[in-house]
């Protein structure tokens, strides 16, 4: 069987920094394609780190399309109480050798659908807001998108409000612009990623594999631990991003409802909500991911990384 070809959006981040790792390792995958978004960090941050990943990883023939610098609407909000200054805090890492697209990443999404043998899954790993702009502004090739499956919103509680995870907060009108598109749709939110938890024996599971790449991880989840542990008071992190990549290699890893889901734009205490509605009362509009094969998640994600 052919692999998958997917495009990662990405804002790194600790977790999209193992998520495309993941993605990279994983044969199930052609990856495309690698555009960046401002969330956790600026845009000029988070293009940077993603070039040094993949420096670290050695990837050859593939660039970089720094995409929106800044929300569609609000005001911008960054993670840097989680990710640091740099947005990769804790690993030490080289200087970039992936080139910057010189196209915007909303026409390098374009030109690289256009382009590809079949429909191309596009995993969204931080704010929508590429992803929204290219629905807008290229609707034509919705048909060549087989699946957005996108890492952000929860059925429950938030983690940056009581009722909003971070990358729905930080555009919630580009997804409430991708929800109403039309498009086939997958949501993996908090309350599947909080099932994704780095513990001790994950990494040091990890950490006994040889090479940079599983050096790189362990560093990151290094100082993810101890971001989670300072903020939220959790002994481990979520690897969040990674169980985006891991539902396209295995679906058969992540349980998944059809369900409707609304983004909240008016509310006071609300904004940024991803409203979810299993009763049926409306049509459903995406599948919502709600049960992780915990251990077969950490099986996927060690063969990957060993694969770099």
């Amino acid at each position: 069987m052919s692999p998958t070809p997917v495009i990662l959006d990405m804002d790194p981040g600790h977790d999209d920094a193992i998520a495309m790792l993941v993605a990279l390792g994983s044969p199930a995958l052609e990856v495309v394609g690698i555009t960046t978004v401002a969330g956790n960090q600026t845009l000029a941050r988070t293009t940077r780190n993603a070039c040094r990943v993949l420096t670290v990883a050695g990837a050859r023939g593939l660039e970089v399309a720094a995409g929106a610098d800044r929300p569609l609407v609000r005001d911008q909000v960054l993670a840097a109480d989680i990710h640091g200054e740099s947005g990769l805090d804790g690993p030490i890492l080289p200087d970039p050798r992936v080139a910057v697209a010189e196209e915007p990443a909303v026409l390098h999404m374009a030109r690289l659908l256009r382009a590809a043998r079949a429909p191309v899954t596009l995993i969204p790993t931080g704010p929508l807001t590429n992803v929204a702009l290219l629905l807008r502004l290229f609707p034509e090739l919705a048909g060549r998108i087989r699946e957005i499956v996108w890492m952000g919103g929860s059925t429950r509680e938030g983690n940056v409000t009581p009722a909003a995870e971070f990358n729905a907060f930080a555009d919630p009108e580009a997804a409430h612009v991708v929800f109403t598109a039309g498009v086939a749709l997958r949501m993996v939110g908090l309350n599947l990623t909080h099932q994704a938890v780095a513990t001790p024996d994950v990494v040091e599971r990890i950490a006994a594999l040889p090479g940079p790449v599983p050096r790189l991880v362990v560093d990151l989840l290094e100082f993810f631990t101890a971001s989670y542990r300072r903020v939220f008071a959790m002994p481990a992190p979520p690897v969040h991003d990674a169980c985006a990549v891991a539902a396209v290699i295995d679906p058969g890893l992540v349980t998944s409802v059809p369900a409707h889901v609304a983004v909240e734009l008016g509310g006071r205490h609300t904004y940024g909500a991803t409203v979810v509605d299993r009763g049926g009362a409306r049509p459903a509009n995406c599948q919502v991911a709600v049960e992780l094969d915990r251990s077969g998640f950490w099986d996927l994600v060690t063969a990957a990384l060993a694969r770099l």
